[in-house]
């Protein structure tokens, strides 16, 4: 793969999320882009599998254990990973998760465990990730990877609070835009936000024979995981004085 990444090579990026799906994919084109990435994710095993799998490219992939609903873990993993990586120039909050539930009868550490991980977690990544980039007068980005769930209710049972927590998404990135613009800091900011992917996520939230009649028996037309990567390098590739502030990418024909 030639690189349309020259100013983020050997640079170092953090990707939540990245034993699987969608953080695995953008892990893998950065990596072959020849950026050191430091992945983390609970499933540490898979990432050293990949890492593994990545080593004849000019990047490096780096696993890295992390359990984001524990917010001291967040703080010293990220500092481990400055230390011994260096200036922390891009982060992708790639890492999500759904529960499935109502909330009319539903349960509510499903919900904190949604809201944790999806709303939290990305405010304490965001907040690590940019003290570092302060302290080395860093220009570096932030992508948020959201969904279209970010910015339209779609009547899908059992998603309880996942759509509201991608809704906080979009606020939390325009947000921290204004106050990064405040402080006249030279980093970028970019909501990314998929409609259906094609990854263990439905399945994972909602098992697998609720997860195939939402999908229409498994035959829904999706996005891969790789066209959500494509759109990553896109918005990284983008010059300096442009800033991508809202990408929603969705199959063609078909909405959501």
């Amino acid at each position: 793969m030639c690189s349309v990444l020259k100013k983020y090579t050997g640079k170092v990026a953090i990707v939540t999320g990245a034993s699987s799906g969608i953080g695995k994919a953008i892990t893998e084109y950065l990596v072959k882009n020849g950026v050191i990435v430091a992945g983390v994710a609970r499933r540490l095993e898979k990432i050293e599998e990949h890492a593994k799998q990545l080593e004849k490219y000019s990047g490096k992939l780096h696993p890295f254990k992390l359990d984001l609903t524990k917010p001291e873990e967040i703080v010293n993993v990220f500092t481990k990973i400055a230390k011994q990586l260096g200036p922390i120039v891009i982060l992708i909050n790639n890492a999500g998760l759904a529960q499935g539930g109502n909330i009319i009868d539903g349960d509510f550490e499903k919900w904190k465990l949604t809201l944790d991980t999806n709303v939290l977690a990305l405010a304490i990544c965001s907040r690590e990730a940019i003290k570092n980039m302060k302290e080395n007068n860093t220009k570096g980005i932030i992508i948020n990877i959201n969904s279209m769930f970010g910015h339209q209710i779609f009547d899908i049972p059992f998603l309880n609070v996942y759509q509201a927590s991608k809704y906080a998404v979009t606020a939390l990135t325009e947000t921290l835009r204004l106050e990064i613009n405040r402080e006249k800091l030279p980093l970028k900011i970019t909501s990314l936000s998929p409609g259906y992917v094609k990854t263990e996520f439905t399945e994972l939230a909602l098992g697998r024979e609720l997860a195939q009649k939402t999908t229409d028996s498994g035959l829904r037309p999706g996005l891969n995981a790789d066209d959500v990567a494509e759109a990553v390098i896109y918005i990284l590739s983008t010059p300096d004085h442009v800033n991508v502030k809202e990408l929603t990418i969705c199959v063609q024909g078909y909405i959501g």
